[in-house]
């Protein structure tokens, strides 16, 4: 009889430092208790969460494979082969789910080719809660991921993303490194229309948590403190 193969399951974790149970389903807990085998990009980090979890899981008894930027293709190919010998494995974001501006979209690509099952697992995108909250149109919207950083090219990225959403009704989602936040946010309260609505959504689910949107003159009477802390930028041009 054949073994049947392992699975590839996409461990969300958390977006701060708070208690994992406290925005992950107890199901994730229980799936990285059973597992031996992780992908992850930064060891550290994932060691401390995965500790934190299930503090009574052995540490030296985890495999740990990485898919940072020193990792090679030809040795991340290999990752899942321990899935054809019928050992699942989970692949653990740096913050929040998997594959989602993450990259362990490649490891589930891999896993697709090689016919192994893929099990995605609830927990929190920063990315779907902000556009949650934002109140913008949830039917059309576009993740534009990191905008150019020269001053012109950046300008210019923002006002075409103005026009996309006026002539589709599509709110445009961006992010920018965090102690670059607030040059961002001075470059689009100077590059949008007044009429423009932005949401800033900072900290989330964390109890820093910062949500807000306004029209884009209104925001220039704001002054929220955006300085390092990862957040989510939307745009909506009705």
């Amino acid at each position: 009889m054949a073994t049947e193969r392992g699975k590839l399951y996409l461990i969300p974790t958390t977006l701060g430092d708070n208690e994992p149970l406290e925005v992950l389903p107890y199901s994730v807990k229980t799936i990285i208790e059973s597992l031996t085998y992780f992908i992850v990009e930064n060891e550290k980090t994932a060691r401390g969460f995965i500790k934190k979890i299930t503090p009574k899981k052995s540490q030296p008894s985890l495999t740990i494979f990485k898919i940072d930027k020193y990792a090679q293709e030809s040795e991340v190919r290999t990752y899942l082969d321990i899935c054809e010998q019928g050992t699942s494995v989970g692949l653990l974001s740096e913050a929040g789910v998997p594959a989602i501006a993450d990259p362990g979209a490649d490891v589930v690509k891999l896993a697709h080719e090689k016919g192994i099952r893929v099990v995605p697992l609830v927990g929190p995108s920063s990315i779907v809660l902000a556009m949650m909250a934002s109140g913008f149109n949830g039917q059309n919207f576009t993740f534009n991921g990191y905008l150019p950083i020269d001053n012109s090219e950046r300008k210019a990225a923002i006002k075409k993303l103005e026009k996309i959403s006026k002539d589709k009704n599509q709110s445009q989602i961006f992010i920018e490194t965090p102690f670059r936040n607030e040059k961002m946010f001075t470059e689009l309260k100077n590059t949008l229309s007044a009429s423009t609505k932005l949401c800033i959504a900072c900290d989330i689910t964390l109890p820093t948590e910062y949500i807000r949107t306004l029209s884009v003159k209104d925001w220039k009477f704001e002054k929220p403190n955006l300085h390092k802390r990862p957040a989510i930028f939307i745009i909506h041009k009705a």
